[in-house]
């Protein structure tokens, strides 16, 4: 490829995927652009990933549509990472997840548009389809999004699906189940339950904890990417990814514990968030059956070798837990009343 744009590329599951495509394909240019707000860390990479001729950051809100444009030009494949991504701050502030998911995913098509973009791989997710009920979720079934987050992905999702019904634009869509590994902010469930216990820190769970999410590792995701990157048909389609592997909150917090030899006693039932889904899964049939794909990462082994990078990394969290002012205002903010 004569050249990838990555957007939020410094996050949580877009670096996983640019190391991925660096290891696996040295020769490509890969382009990312990333806002560097408060999930977006550039820790996320060794140090002298960015020397490499090859390689390029680019330090820029996908909302800036001279910047965009001008990336644009220079690549023929776009995977769109970019968003606001967590469910209890779009509760607080619905406002950024429209700004960021909707209207940058716009900015990107209509420069994607004009530049003839050979390839657009937008990366929604499972909340799109709201609770699972009965049977996990199917690409046709309808969007019933629960959270300002799940809804400004489902806006962005359906119109990027637009692009394709109207300007024919060679797009595919994945929706994706609940990720976890290695980088993750801890924010997010596993990496702020596993950083809270080696701290002594309560572990804040929403009502009774037996909420359910289908949970696929990060490398698992990324792979699955690589593979629709790659593919030069199938424009327009919708593929859910997940590992079929479902466990509740309260599963959750037991593996951590055990592995960490901490007592239960550190568990914190708290008020449960507003719109708290009760069960996300979704069916991969679709991509398993068209690409012979299946992830191959077992939840039980992969889970605890997550715990342990946590554990190995300790560095690289505390930096983002002692000294990012946004992340002990934001768990003040959104624990300190429940």
């Amino acid at each position: 490829m004569n050249g990838i744009l990555v957007t939020g590329g410094a996050g949580f599951i877009g670096s996983n995927f640019v190391r991925m495509l660096a290891e696996l394909h040295p020769s490509w240019k890969l382009i990312v652009i990333d806002a560097l707000t408060y999930a977006g860390n550039l820790d996320n990479f060794p140090d002298g990933f960015w020397d490499d001729e090859n390689r390029e950051f680019v330090h820029a809100n996908i909302l800036d549509e001279h910047v965009v444009d001008e990336l644009m030009s220079r690549v023929d494949a776009v995977v769109h990472f970019a968003a606001e991504t967590h469910v209890d701050r779009s509760i607080h502030d619905a406002g950024k997840f429209i700004d960021t998911d909707v209207k940058g995913t716009w900015v990107l098509l209509e420069a994607a548009r004009r530049h003839e973009i050979k390839r657009f791989l937008h990366i929604s997710t499972d909340e799109v389809y709201g609770e699972a009920k009965g049977t996990p979720s199917l690409e046709g079934d309808d969007l019933k999004p629960k959270s300002p987050y799940a809804a400004s992905k489902a806006a962005a999702d359906r119109l990027v699906f637009s692009y394709f019904a109207t300007y024919d634009m060679p797009v595919i869509i994945t929706r994706c189940s609940n990720n976890y590994g290695p980088y993750q902010y801890p924010e997010k469930l596993i990496p702020l339950f596993v950083t809270n216990a080696i701290e002594g820190k309560p572990l804040p769970i929403y009502g009774s904890g037996k909420n359910t999410r289908d949970w696929i590792h990060v490398i698992d995701h990324c792979q699955a990417l690589e593979i629709l990157l790659l593919d030069v048909g199938n424009c327009g389609e919708v593929f859910n990814l997940s590992s079929g592997q479902e466990h509740s909150v309260l599963d959750i917090t037991d593996i951590i514990l055990k592995k960490l030899g901490k007592s239960h006693d550190v568990i914190q039932h708290v008020r449960d968030r507003e719109g708290h889904v009760l069960r996300h899964a979704v069916d991969s049939t679709k991509f398993k059956e068209t690409f012979n794909w299946i992830a191959e990462c077992n939840f039980q082994h992969n889970i605890e070798e997550t715990i342990q990078w946590y554990i190995d990394n300790e560095d690289w969290w505390r930096k983002v837990k002692q000294k990012n002012a946004d992340y002990n205002e934001w768990i003040k903010k959104q624990y300190s009343d429940r």
